[in-house]
């Protein structure tokens, strides 16, 4: 359907991103104008000048110098908040680079952050407020969703006791930050442990423990705007992730109680989209893992058919999915 306003959708994102291209190729196919840069490029190929206070607001302009194409601060009707990269200015001195990202996060950042009138999915300070773990599982015991039995502790002892009273734990990060093994990037899975086997290096740093569900499926759930995009995977490792490749995953309807919770989390943090995932144990009841305010769900399309890329062209150009 042609589209009559002409004011771009802004995309944030890495050059590699076959996600924001689904979405990208939706909202084109709507006569959405679409401007998509990664801020890391600033300030070699985006530029920038941004102007305050005279009564008029955030005014000015982004230039894109690979496209030679200027947007209008004002006119932005939407930000989708994808994976930029992180500021490098590897041109610059060592020394001197912590100080120019600071700056260009800051600044750059802190204009794309204040853009007037526009919808963002998802805004960067509500994906920041809800990505810990333990503000997760609290908002979900608040609003409805079961979650397992969790503990986060430095301590050897209250870990024990911990699963003394609850049976089986797995271990889970509390927050997916860089790791390096032997030299080389490595991966920290959601992995079953043996609390007979801990010792004192648990001392070094906050962990996070939880009740093992004996599930029998591993459900991810897509939330955009008012639409709900459920999927379920069978017969999955304890970390699902392990094997995405080779799972095979089938649309499902979500109970309509955990629809109404889900829909009232994304609205305790003031996000527009949400990834949930879910286990579901031999009783057929779902119990909350985590939401992930800025998750991966190409996958989930690409598998199943479902047409989450659609909703979020909707979302962005109309302010409604």
């Amino acid at each position: 359907m042609p589209n009559s306003d002409d004011r771009p959708v802004v995309v944030l994102t890495r050059t590699a991103d076959p996600t924001a291209d689904l979405v990208i190729t939706e909202l084109t196919a709507r006569g959405v104008p679409v401007a998509r840069f990664d801020p890391a490029d600033f300030p070699l190929s985006v530029r920038l000048t941004a102007r305050l206070g005279g009564g008029a607001g955030l005014t000015g302009r982004i230039r894109l110098l690979a496209g030679n194409r200027e947007v209008d601060l004002a006119d932005v009707r939407a930000v989708y908040y994808r994976r930029p990269s992180p500021f490098t200015f590897l041109t610059l001195a060592p020394e001197d680079r912590p100080w120019a990202i600071a700056q260009a996060r800051y600044g750059l950042g802190g204009v794309l952050m204040a853009l007037p009138g526009c919808r963002y999915v998802n805004h960067p300070d509500a994906v920041a407020a809800a990505e810990p773990k333990p503000v997760q599982l609290a908002t979900a015991h608040a609003v409805g969703l079961p979650a397992p039995p969790t503990i986060v502790t430095d301590s050897v002892d209250d870990a024990r006791a911990f699963a003394a009273e609850v049976g089986p734990i797995v271990y889970k990060p509390i927050h997916h930050a860089p790791y390096h093994k032997d030299g080389r990037p490595a991966a920290v899975w959601t992995t079953e442990v043996d609390p007979s086997q801990f010792d004192a290096t648990i001392r070094q740093t906050a962990h996070l423990f939880q009740a093992k569900i004996d599930k029998v499926a591993d459900v991810r759930v897509t939330v955009v705007g008012d639409r709900v995009f459920a999927a379920i995977a069978r017969d999955a490792e304890l970390d699902w992730r392990t094997r995405q490749d080779r799972l095979a995953w089938q649309p499902v309807e979500p109970p309509s109680e955990t629809v109404k919770a889900m829909l009232a989390y994304l609205d305790r943090f003031g996000l527009a989209f949400g990834c949930f995932d879910f286990a579901v144990d031999h009783a057929g009841r779902w119990w909350f893992l985590e939401c992930n305010p800025n998750g991966q769900w190409a996958f989930i399309q690409e598998k199943t058919g479902i047409p989450i890329a659609a909703a979020f062209a909707d979302l962005l150009a109309t302010g409604r999915a």
